[in-house]
Order: C-alpha cells, then sequence, then structure tokens
C-alpha cells in the first residue's frame, strides 16, 4: 500500500474486469462522498484515458490497484503529473478476491480505501554512504567467481578462507587477492570494519598457482559491502536485516542472481529510515551505576542498542527498524517513528470506524509486513480462498512494533480479534510480541473478558492463515470507543486500559500481573525503613518522591515502571516489587509509605533530619569510630548544621583551625637588638 502526500480527491476503482463486485455507492456512502464511485472494468487498459482525465490540475488520485502501478505512473508522468499525486491500495488480493463472500466484501473494501487516503508522517532519514569497496569471502572456487561477476560494478577484495593451495591464478582481474580468517566484524553498508586472523595477501609474481606471502597475526581492513560465501555461520546474527551484508550458500549457487544484483548496485547514498526515537530522560536503564530496566537490550536483534552509563545508545544505522524495543519500553523513552504511534492508531481507528459505518460486523484486524505478508495475502486470493470479509488487513514496517497498548487500542476501538502475522525467518524478533500479548491477555482475563482476543501467527502457508483466521471464536462484544493518543506511552496505555475496564465483566480496581510487568506497586518493611530516600534519588521515573517539610516517603503508582532500582539501591534491603495494575484514580496521586517525627537538634531544637537515620547512625558510630570516642563527639551527630560548626570550634580540634598566630616582626625588632660581642678570634681571623 501507498499513500499520496495529502489527502486524495478523487478515488478511481475498478473491479478488474468483473473478477470482484464492488458496490461504487456502498464505498462512497461510508466515506461520505456526495457521488457514489465510477466502477470501471479495465482501469489500466481500454479506460486507461479516465484515468488521465482524472490527473488534472492539482488533483490527487488515490487507484484501488496496486498490480499496475507501473502503468498509471508511466501515463501519470507522460501526461506532466507528478507521481507523488498518486496514491495505490490493493482490493483485489485484499477484499474483492475472496470466496463465496458477495456484496459482505463492501464494508471491507471501504475500510481499506478510507485508510489508503490517511496521510502519514513523513520519515526522517539517515544517509549511508558507499563508494563500492567489496570484500568477496570465502574458499576459492566460489569466492573467485562471484568475484569475477561483481568486479565489473565493484573494487572488489577476495578473502580466501580454508586452504588456498593449488589455487590457480585468475585469468580474468578480480580485485585484490589475499588468505585469511575473518576473527570479528562490526558496522554496517559503507562503514565495515573487519579483523582478519592470518592475513596473507598474494603475491603478484604468482604464475600457475597463487602464491601467498607470509600470513601476519591480525590485519584490519574496512568495506562498504561483504559478500560472504564461506558456509561458515553469519558473521552477523541479523545477518538478514544487515544493510551491505550478502550470504549466499555456496551449495546452492541457483540462488545467487538476484543477491548479486542487489550487491553489485550498492554503491552511492542511500537514505534510511530513522525508526525509532530516544528519549534518555525518561530511560529507566541504570541509575548511579544500579542496573533497572534492560528490556530493549535483550530484546535487539541487531545488537544496534548498547548500554551507555545511565541510559542505552540506539546506533540508527545498525537498527533494522522491527521496532521490538518501542513495544517493550515500559516508559516510551524508545519510541517507534516509522510509522509514530500516533499514525498507527490514527489508521486503526479509520479502518475500524469506516468498516462498521458501512455496516460490517466482528472485525478482525489483520496486521502484517508489506513483504511477507503481503505476498502471504496475495498467494491466498489467487491460488486459495482469500481473506475472510470481516478480516481487515493493515501493513506496517514490522509487526513487532505493536505493543500491549496498541494491541489494547485496536480491541477497545472495535477489533474483536486482532492477529500478528509473523515471519518464520525473523522469529527471533517474536519473543518481544509474545510477551506483549501476555501481558495484555492478562489485563484482559483480570478484567474477566473472554479471549485470547490479541494472537501471534508465523507462517508461510496461506491454507494455514485462512485457517486460524476461520478458527477464531465469536466472542462478546466490547463497546467500541473513539479515542486519540496523547501525552506519554504511559498515558496512552493507561487511556485504553481504562476503556477496557469501564466495558468489563468484572471491572476489579486491582489485578495482579507476572513478573516483568510494566506496571504495579513498591512494598516497604516500614520498620527497617530509616528514610534516608536513597530510592527517592534513584527512582528514573519519580514515582517515589520525598516531603521537603518533613521526613515522609511517597509512591505514586501510575508512574512506576518497575525497573527496580530503587530495590537494588535500598541500603535496607526493606523494598519489593509487586508487579500489578490499578484502575483506581487513588493510583494517580501519591500515597505516603512511611512517614516519622523529625529529629529535633539537641542545641537548638530546630527539626532536622529523620529520626530512624540520626539513631541508626549514632548506634553505628557511637564509641566505635575514633572520631567519637566521648559524648560530646557523639552530640555533634545530634545537632543541625549550624550547631554542629558553633561546637567544633568550641571543642578546641576544630579542622579548620591552623593554631596560634606567630608574632609579626618589624625592622624595630632587629633594631634594638644588641649586636653579638666578638672574641679576639674573631679579630685575630
Amino acid at each position: 500500500m501507498t499513500t499520496v502526500k495529502s489527502p486524495a480527491t478523487t478515488c478511481l476503482i475498478c473491479n478488474c474486469r468483473g473478477s470482484m463486485t464492488v458496490d461504487g455507492s456502498g464505498i462512497a456512502n461510508a466515506l461520505g462522498l456526495a457521488e457514489p464511485l465510477t466502477v470501471h472494468t479495465e482501469l489500466c487498459r481500454s479506460q486507461l484515458s479516465q484515468f488521465e482525465r482524472a490527473l488534472g490540475g492539482d488533483a490527487t488520485l488515490l487507484v484501488a490497484c496496486t498490480q499496475e502501478t507501473g502503468v498509471f505512473t508511466a501515463a501519470a508522468v507522460a501526461a506532466g503529473a507528478s507521481a507523488d499525486q498518486i496514491g495505490f491500495t490493493n482490493i483485489r488480493e485484499r477484499a474483492g478476491w475472496t470466496s463465496a463472500e458477495g456484496g459482505a466484501v463492501t464494508p471491507k473494501m471501504a475500510a481499506l480505501v478510507a485508510e489508503a487516503r490517511y496521510v502519514p508522517t513523513p520519515a526522517r532519514l539517515t544517509t549511508l554512504v558507499s563508494e563500492g569497496r567489496c570484500l568477496v569471502y570465502g574458499e576459492a572456487e566460489v569466492a573467485l567467481t562471484v568475484a569475477a561477476l561483481l568486479a565489473p560494478r565493484l573494487d572488489v577484495t577476495v578473502l580466501l578462507t580454508g586452504s588456498a593451495q593449488g589455487v590457480a591464478s585468475p585469468l580474468e582481474p578480480v580485485g585484490t587477492l589475499a588468505q585469511g580468517a575473518i576473527r570479528t566484524v562490526t558496522g554496517y553498508l559503507g562503514a565495515f570494519e573487519i579483523e582478519i586472523a592470518g592475513f596473507a595477501p598474494a603475491l603478484p609474481s604468482s604464475r600457475g598457482e597463487v602464491r601467498f606471502a607470509t600470513g601476519s597475526a591480525t590485519a584490519r581492513t574496512t568495506a562498504d559491502v561483504i559478500v560472504d560465501v564461506s558456509g561458515k555461520p553469519a558473521l552477523f546474527s541479523d545477518s538478514a536485516r544487515r544493510d551491505g551484508y550478502f550470504r549466499l550458500d555456496p551449495a546452492r549457487p541457483e540462488t545467487f542472481a538476484r543477491v548479486l544484483l542487489d550487491a553489485a548496485d550498492m554503491t552511492g547514498d542511500f537514505e534510511k529510515p530513522l525508526y525509532v526515537d530516544y528519549d534518555a530522560d525518561i530511560c529507566a536503564h541504570s541509575r548511579s551505576s544500579k542496573t533497572g530496566c534492560n528490556k530493549c537490550l535483550d530484546v535487539c536483534p541487531t545488537g544496534a542498542i548498547t548500554a551507555d552509563g545511565d541510559h542505552v545508545a540506539i546506533a540508527a544505522k545498525i537498527c533494522a527498524g522491527c521496532g521490538a524495543c518501542a513495544a517493550v519500553c515500559p516508559t516510551g523513552a524508545a519510541s517507534y517513528t516509522y510509522p509514530p504511534r500516533d499514525d498507527l492508531l490514527a489508521r486503526m481507528g479509520i479502518s475500524l470506524g469506516t468498516y462498521r459505518k458501512a455496516g460490517g460486523d466482528r472485525p478482525q484486524l489483520l496486521i502484517h509486513d508489506g513483504e511477507h505478508g503481503s505476498k502471504l495475502i496475495s498467494a491466498l486470493a489467487r491460488f486459495g480462498a482469500g481473506l475472510p470479509a470481516n478480516v481487515l488487513p493493515m501493513e506496517v514496517f514490522s509487526v513487532s512494533t505493536l505493543g500491549h497498548d496498541a494491541l489494547a487500542a485496536a480491541i477497545v476501538m472495535g477489533a474483536e480479534h486482532v492477529v500478528l502475522l509473523g515471519d518464520p525467518k525473523f522469529a527471533d524478533e517474536h519473543a518481544s510480541s509474545e510477551t506483549e500479548l501476555g501481558l495484555l491477555q492478562s489485563i484482559l482475563a483480570g478484567l474477566g473478558h473472554d479471549g485470547p482476543r490479541a494472537h501471534l501467527l508465523a507462517t508461510s502457508d496461506p491454507d494455514e492463515l485462512r485457517s486460524v483466521l476461520d478458527a477464531l471464536p465469536p466472542l462478546a462484544r466490547i463497546e467500541a470507543a473513539t479515542f486519540m493518543p496523547h501525552g506519554t506511552k504511559r498515558d496512552f496505555a493507561r487511556t485504553a486500559l481504562a476503556n477496557l475496564h469501564a466495558t468489563a465483566p468484572r471491572p476489579v480496581e486491582r489485578i495482579t500481573l507476572p513478573a516483568g510487568a510494566p506496571y504495579g506497586a513498591i512494598s516497604i518493611r516500614v520498620d527497617g525503613c530509616t528514610l534516608c530516600l536513597a530510592c527517592v534519588s534513584a527512582c528514573p521515573v519519580n514515582a517515589l518522591q520525598d516531603n521537603p517539610d518533613k521526613p515522609q516517603l511517597s509512591f505514586t503508582e501510575a508512574a512506576c515502571v518497575q525497573c527496580g532500582i530503587c530495590v537494588s539501591t535500598c541500603p535496607e534491603n526493606v523494598m519489593t516489587r509487586e508487579p500489578g495494575y490499578d484502575f483506581s484514580s487513588a493510583a494517580l496521586s501519591p500515597r505516603v509509605l512511611k512517614t516519622e517525627e523529625p529529629f529535633h537538634c539537641v542545641s537548638c531544637n530546630k527539626p532536622f533530619g529523620a529520626r530512624s537515620t540520626i539513631e541508626r547512625v549514632i548506634a553505628k558510630l557511637e564509641g566505635k569510630h575514633a572520631m567519637f570516642k566521648n559524648p560530646a563527639q557523639v552530640r555533634l551527630i545530634q545537632m543541625c548544621d549550624t550547631c554542629r560548626v558553633v561546637a567544633l570550634s568550641e571543642l578546641g580540634n576544630d579542622p579548620m583551625r591552623l593554631g596560634e598566630r606567630p608574632k609579626v616582626r618589624t625592622s624595630a625588632d632587629y633594631m634594638t637588638t644588641p649586636p653579638a660581642k666578638k672574641s679576639s678570634d674573631d679579630f685575630l681571623s
């Protein structure tokens, strides 16, 4: 699916030579259009002139066809129109081509068209620059063949692994030739850094067989592109998503063609979306070297996220855009921007709202990516039963971006079921989705909603997709609500969950959640707490607060992300986490965990500090420390800061005293001093 840069003023639909039923009036009514939509039969061929007439002026078009995108774009350019004026959406494979559904697909078609008319926020971009320096890595026979194919387009270096004895000297230039084994490699397209063990360059004087110089212990080099035909384990754990890294199976040379074509084009400047925004101010990773939240680090499949002191660092040029970090981030410090949350939820609301307005019933939302998911849906429509009429497909870059908050919002907006269609090839990215689905199910079950209502399906089988969708059971209706995202991720999540609570069969005020949930309370063992307030200074989200007027510790549950930094910081080990969710308004207000009377200065009676803290310090130091051996020294601990300074001076051992000031001597002191008498020996000398 593509959309135009501004809302489409005209929508063109076609029944593809009568291969599907299209109700132009029904779709127009659902979209709020004054006139019925004309249903064409062959818009891309015999009726192409009608498309060209619709291009006049500044009109923006939405064409309900994606198969013939090239035809329409070429016609637009030939007519002097901009390609940016045209958007496309697929109503054929996603709605029209379905078995025995008839006119029931009209609400779905209307929903697809309405969603495609939405104008998303443009993505911010970063640039990867490649000068075409390519490293081909593998055993001689395959590596040299691949290098010969790439050499006309790229600056090739061939690194032969394994035994290179008996390798015939290449008749055609293949670039620089060397032998060695890659020990480590880091980086991305245009900036790979490679460490090679046993590096040995080929001798230019080689005749017949290639001879190599004596191998060095270690060598380092750089490359813009890596083509790995070694057959060894991938150099990157995220090899399928690492820009500029191409891995080929040497046992399957028939698969080389497309990959090598892609690799040969890797020269120039390449724009890459900035998938994730990061706000260090609300990150709960660490404070004062006490580690709290590691969720983004645990789920990132590319290693693009690394610890950076009390925060994390996200390497935008390595990030592959799976969005798992944003889904699991408890504070919203990592937020997905491709699309942003506002755009994602707006599209959900438009699709579900239009579907209901057109008379659709029991909608199921199918979230899929544009590569694997779109092809699976197309295959199901072309060779199978197609998607059920009540299944609304919605394309995103990665299904892992949806956390429990977005899934809850979809259910609140009216989706009976939400299905995330994952790619089995990226199964390592699904753990975060399973965690978020489990959290949502715990919340729904705690409120008495039947389910589950959100599911993860990782399959490459179109028939399995259809059978799973058909097997989704009818569930008790949740009254649909419309709301817009606002505030932080947690503010939005609380709004969505409040809507689920308002319609709950069992609207309890508090539910228990599994360990690791980003919601919950903090409890303390009151008799062991000394109100040192170390937890207050450590809390990254200000869920724990003190009182400037008296010794007091309070807690706001709605702000707590259960990072555990307070627990690890507490010197008395009296704090514990209690995962759960409080739906009451009390969770939004500070709740006092402990308070006590302040200690009063024994000299001036001024209140300062907490009584338990002062008493604890006295117990630890009195008679046990060289500076607090007598009662007068211990009394210093019981004084406020002002009185303590005065008392130190009066004790006579003020560390700031320099002793008695020496007498100042002047020239008069020297003039009045009688000269020393000289002996006769002085004159004789």
